[in-house]
């Protein structure tokens, strides 16, 4: 066992508009399982990087040994996976990377497939093994489950639950509570560690901020209550003092040096109530700064005059010679939502795209760049895919690539109501200071955030998400689950986090 001190941690990016951390400490320990949370853009990439040793920072990290981080770069997927593995561990021992495989359920055999073959799960899982089959190594892995299907994250999740020594950064609270130890959570103000799993940390920090709500309506009541005390002294210390230079009365002059010591009393006693309501005032701004604020996200979905808006029979879709599916039924009603699932690579995004393009959509910006599920080629389909006339789709794609620009320019791109387009997005934890960078500068939770947000403007009869949740923080993730409920939009849906399969669909398909 040893620790890791980090002590008056500060670090801004060059350009920045405002520091990611500012004279943050805390202690880890290197045997621990340690879950790492905050919301979209709070710097938990930053940290794990600052960790590893990428970054410049002010103040002092004691105690850190040799680190890895996973995602790996990897230079030239094209290679054969076990040149790779020797690439990232020179030292490696073959015999331990096998061994941590079939921990992994994984074929020793994929080490000599090329490494941009291997499935998005088993790549994953690859680098996994490589990670973890080197001996003393404390390992920063930076959100594993993305892409993973719901099967690939139990199997990760039951592995790591039997190792220790890392440092874990992941969305999927199922994922989370099942092989965490600790959770290390960047608050808005500063930086906490909580012994156990992510739902203790989330217990014990409601009760916290129920107290503090509570703390700040009581103070808001004394403020109230001082602030009519004050006013009210003041104006009884007003008329002692006008009696100084009142009229005889009864031939009698004013005691006037009587009133003037009654009238300091009832000033000195305003001045005191003063000092306690500032002093409260004072106490009240302490409270709530590491509140979590969740405000309602709110969509105006459309309503089609057919009740059956997809009817796909007998399709069967591929990529040039490859076929990712064949003799596919499938119907799509107002008001459902319906969950595609199955392993990774079995069509589900094929059959969204196949959904897509016979309404006619056209792939945009949002896609740029992205990495499609199967291949590049074209989609190749046979079969009848109809649609209901007039049919209006919002879609959210799997990967937020290719987005550019200041938003501004974006929501102008796609006609998007600026003030409502902004105002989702600072439901969703964007700072005003975001508003200011531009696009390329944000996290991957933030892009996915401004494409989530996109799709939340749009009136639409049908909304297709991809993979909505990747990259997106816990919080936010509930937000629109309570929206999904809410508003019970037609849904076509893929992911992977159980919670918000468990609360969303309403059916579930299993892509064969």
């Amino acid at each position: 066992m040893s620790l890791i001190s980090v002590n008056h941690l500060s670090f801004c990016y060059e350009g920045g508009i405002e520091p990611v951390f500012e004279d943050v400490s805390f202690q880890i320990d290197t045997n621990w399982k340690l879950g790492l949370t905050g919301r979209n853009g709070r710097g938990k990439t930053t940290l794990l990087h600052i960790l590893e040793g990428k970054y410049e920072y002010t103040g002092t990290i004691t105690g850190a040994g040799e680190m890895d981080y996973f995602p790996f770069e990897i230079t030239d997927p094209g290679q054969d996976t076990i040149v790779i593995a020797k690439e990232l561990d020179p030292d490696y021992e073959l015999w331990k990377i096998c061994r941590e495989l079939s921990f992994l359920d994984v074929d020793s055999e994929v080490l000599y497939r090329p490494f941009d073959s291997l499935s998005g799960g088993e790549q994953t899982k690859v680098m996994l093994a490589v990670l973890f089959s080197r001996d003393n190594h404390f390992l920063l892995i930076d959100e594993p489950t993305n892409h993973l299907d719901m099967g690939a994250r139990e199997q990760v999740m039951q592995y790591l639950k039997r190792k220790k020594g890392f440092i874990l950064v992941s969305h999927d609270r199922h994922f989370l509570d099942g092989c965490v130890d600790h959770i290390l959570a960047i608050n808005p103000e500063n930086i906490e560690i909580t012994r156990g799993n992510f739902s203790t940390w989330q217990s014990e920090k409601e009760k916290r901020d129920v107290s503090q709500q509570a703390e700040n309506e009581k103070l808001k009541k004394d403020i109230r209550r001082l602030e009519e005390a004050a006013r009210r002294t003041e104006g009884w210390s007003d008329a002692v003092e006008r009696t100084k230079t009142g009229s005889k009365i009864a031939g009698l002059r004013p005691d006037r040096g009587a009133i003037g010591h009654k009238a300091a009393k009832m000033m000195k006693r305003s001045k005191s109530i003063e000092n306690r309501r500032n002093a409260a005032a004072e106490e009240k701004k302490k409270l709530l700064k590491n509140v979590e604020h969740t405000e309602e996200l709110k969509l105006y979905p459309l309503t089609h005059h057919k009740q059956c808006l997809v009817a796909m029979e007998d399709v069967t879709l591929a990529y040039g010679n490859h076929e990712v599916c064949r003799g596919w039924d499938l119907k799509i009603c107002q008001n459902e939502r319906i969950l595609l699932q199955g392993p990774n690579g079995c069509g589900k995004s094929s059959i969204l795209k196949a959904v897509l393009e016979a309404t006619g959509w056209k792939e945009d910006a949002g896609l740029k760049g992205q990495e499609k599920e199967e291949s590049r080629d074209e989609l190749k389909k046979e079969g009848k895919i109809e649609t209901a006339a007039g049919l209006i789709i919002s879609y959210v794609p799997q990967t937020p690539s290719g987005l550019e620009g200041t938003l501004k320019e974006y929501a102008d791109r796609y006609d998007l109501p600026e003030s409502t387009f902004l105002a989702l997005l600072r439901k969703m934890d964007f700072s005003r200071m975001q508003f200011e960078k531009r696009l390329e500068d944000y996290s991957m939770g933030q892009k996915k955030k401004v494409l989530i947000a996109k799709s939340l403007c749009e009136q639409a009869h049908l909304y297709i998400w991809d993979e909505p949740m990747n990259y997106i923080d816990i919080f936010s993730r509930q937000q629109i689950i309570e929206l999904i409920r809410k508003y019970q939009p037609t849904m076509l849906l893929v992911e992977h986090d159980y919670d918000f399969v468990r609360q969303v669909a309403v059916r579930t398909v299993t892509v064969p």
